[in-house]
């Protein structure tokens, strides 16, 4: 392979594709290696909510500028992205103090956010029960996507870009720099030349380098969720957050009264020994994707989490969604997991294996949200 690359992405999945799609913006020859036939890790296994408003302000600057790319590449091809927003739905008065303490904040950091009263929320969300909300914080702005057909069409319309050139089924076993030029070569033998080289697939960084691997702080974790057969005519518009989720989420934590409501919970609860908290998103095609859970460990030592689905946390979900909406039908015609890995002390793992050898994981669950504001600061702070 003669092609002199500016930048080869290893990994192509949701961060290491906008790593490739800034370094375009950039007019950089760009080449992503993913070694599937299609990115099938933690990409295509979420809920495809693209949600600023769960994150702290860094995060949430990354997301709002997500929210700008997302916007233009569906203006430019159909990604599967619906501007419908994102609700959090408060189920008692500790919760809804929470949302009115986030709205102000949002209001000081500009980012649009609109109260609703209990009324308002029924009326807007169907089926949303009367005995469960008391009211909801909405987001606009907010998108969703269908995760796995958007990773797709996201390659597709890079591929019709000039200057990138995207290897499927290329498993890279070896990378090297020798006086700022770097080499990757992959199982079969293909020897690529580039200048530099970010690294954003886990798999691909514990079979490259495993001695850094396995002295991070890089942990996994598992997430089950569910999906309902189609529901005939029934709409369920944006990403439905519950009071779980506002128990959760990064951005409450700057809430004056979260730590003390935090402190009143009962920790040994089913919800927090599985890191529960109910979410809704309507598909494409009419069903209701319902989850998730938390499950964590090490990431050198991920198989202890097993591969099996925990059925009593899927019963578990499933009867809490029951006493939030009420949908024609939760049939369920699918059930899977995902696992992604996250740092215990960071927001993301970023570690150079030399000068022009990246590494960059360990996003967590901000990927989606994410990925697209922090891949072009971190692509202008390493080509700058």
């Amino acid at each position: 392979m003669n092609t002199q690359y500016d930048l080869i992405v290893v990994g192509g999945g949701i961060l290491g594709t906008f790593h490739a799609y800034h370094a375009l913006q950039k007019n950089l020859k760009v080449a992503i290696l993913e070694r599937n036939s299609v990115p099938q890790g933690a990409t295509v296994r979420n809920f495809g909510q693209v949600v600023p408003s769960g994150m702290d302000i860094k995060w949430q600057n990354f997301g709002k500028e997500s929210l700008i790319i997302y916007k233009h590449l569906q203006s430019k091809a159909d990604l599967t992205v619906r501007q419908n927003g994102s609700v959090y739905i408060a189920s008692n008065e500790e919760e809804l103090q929470l949302i009115e303490e986030l709205a102000q904040i949002n209001k000081k950091n500009d980012y649009e956010s609109v109260i609703l009263s209990k009324s308002e929320c029924i009326q807007k969300f169907d089926g949303l029960r009367s005995d469960y909300c008391k009211g909801g914080l909405f987001f606009p702005q907010e998108i969703s996507v269908d995760s796995s057909e958007m990773i797709i069409k996201l390659h597709q319309y890079l591929k019709s870009q000039e200057g990138l050139d995207i290897f499927y089924n290329a498993t890279v076993v070896e990378t090297a720099e020798n006086n700022s030029h770097c080499t990757v070569v992959t199982a079969e033998g293909k020897k690529l030349n580039t200048s530099k080289i970010i690294i954003c697939g886990g798999h691909e960084f514990k079979t490259l380098y495993p001695e850094v691997f396995n002295e991070s702080d890089l942990e996994v974790s598992k997430l089950q969720m569910l999906q309902t057969k189609p529901q005939g005519i029934y709409s369920l518009p944006g990403n439905i957050l519950t009071g779980l989720s506002i128990r959760r989420y990064e951005s409450f934590n700057e809430c004056e009264s979260f730590a003390k409501i935090k402190s009143r919970e009962d920790k040994n609860s089913f919800e927090k020994k599985f890191g529960i908290h109910i979410l809704f998103k309507q598909a494409l095609d009419g069903s209701v994707i319902i989850g998730d859970s938390h499950e964590y460990a090490d990431a050198k030592n991920a198989d202890d989490l097993g591969y099996d689905l925990n059925m009593e946390i899927d019963e578990f979900m499933i009867n809490e969604a029951k006493k939030i909406i009420d949908l024609p039908t939760y049939e369920i015609k699918r059930r899977w997991f995902g696992v992604y890995s996250q740092c215990k002390t960071k927001d993301i793992f970023e570690h150079n294996v030399s000068p022009n050898i990246h590494i960059v994981t360990g996003i967590g669950g901000k990927g989606m949200t994410g990925s697209g504001g922090y891949s072009k600061f971190n692509i202008n702070t390493i080509f700058s």
